[in-house]
């Protein structure tokens, strides 16, 4: 089979082709340089055809049902003529660098339709649970006409600072009737929230539901609002019911639209898109730190010295950036 070239898979991702969707977000996850570069060069083909879709994040913790209520959330909007994207971002293994990549089969129903296209990629060892490519696989699908992208996170470490750096709207599921609501709770978590949501607010949990959502909202009014103009809601609902999905999806787009209206909407996303810049050099530097081969020569030696206490970690610091200057 004759390679595509980056302008080929460009169109082809353009025209809707799911088998070349998938191929440019495998290209775009590799680690081989020279497939780097062509998923530099398709991204950058597709930037301009970006951009449109409501970009929403979701996380919480391991049980608060998730998937579920992705499933149903995605369901509804696949009616409602919406085509949805689904990143799945699934931790991987530290030891083997597996992944457990089971949202396909958690999401059976949505992942048969057409109009969805449902992507687990593995955490690897990105800081904060997220891929390294996500925001680039997250172009690929908006340029493919999907006008809905979730991203899900694996609600552990620094995910939800991730992802919600990488969205419009954040969305964090909690559950009721495990003791006291507020015990344990994750501020940083709530500070990053557009909306939080009480899941699982069905059947005998339905007064719990409602006892936890009155206790976050009032702790949201303490906390400062992502925005000058959005305060975030406290809702209640049921993903396996599909109870409440409605008045969170509008909630969404009373937020869009708000946001839209003052320009808040697009300073998030420029802002957005020079912390992934920083981001991305950050780490463009640390690789090449340790590749660089002067600075492998020297290391092993130093961290002992360190370790030690025969050398202090400023001067031996400025030392390993010094070979890493001076080689290139």
């Amino acid at each position: 089979m004759i390679p595509l070239s980056a302008t080929e898979m460009a169109n082809g991702v353009r025209a809707g082709n799911r088998r070349l969707l998938a191929k440019a977000i495998t290209l775009i996850e590799s680690t081989l340089p020279a497939h780097q570069q062509m998923a530099r060069d398709v991204i950058q083909q597709l930037l301009p055809y970006t951009g449109q879709a409501i970009r929403l994040g979701i996380t919480g913790v391991p049980g608060v049902g998730k998937s579920v209520f992705i499933e149903n959330l995605g369901m509804n909007l696949i009616q409602q003529g919406h085509r949805l994207a689904v990143l799945a971002v699934d931790p991987s293994s530290s030891r083997s660098g597996g992944s457990i990549l089971a949202d396909k089969t958690r999401m059976e129903n949505l992942s048969g339709q057409a109009d969805a296209f449902i992507r687990p990629s593995p955490a690897g060892n990105t800081l904060g649970g997220g891929a390294r490519k996500t925001r680039e696989t997250l172009l690929a699908c908006e340029a493919a006409g999907f006008d809905v992208v979730i991203v899900e996170t694996v609600g552990v470490g620094q995910s939800e600072t991730t992802v919600s750096s990488m969205v419009d709207f954040f969305l964090v599921l909690m559950l009721a009737g495990a003791g006291d609501e507020l015990q344990g709770i994750k501020k940083g978590v709530l500070e990053l929230a557009d909306a939080v949501a009480i899941n699982k607010a069905d059947g005998d949990n339905r007064e719990n539901a409602e006892r936890a959502r009155r206790a976050y909202e009032n702790a949201l009014h303490f906390l400062m609002p992502v925005t000058r103009t959005w305060q975030p809601p406290v809702l209640a609902c049921s993903g396996q019911t599909n109870q409440g999905l409605d008045a969170i999806w509008q909630t969404v787009l009373d937020h869009r639209a708000k946001l839209s209206a003052t320009g808040e909407l697009g300073a998030r996303r420029r802002r957005q898109a020079v912390a992934w810049m920083w981001a991305l050099i950050e780490e463009g530097l640390k690789e090449r730190f340790f590749a660089n081969s002067a600075v492998a020569q020297r290391l092993e030696s130093m961290l002992h010295a360190v370790e030690n206490e025969n050398a202090a970690p400023p001067a031996v610091a400025e030392e390993l950036l010094f070979l890493l200057d001076k080689t290139g």
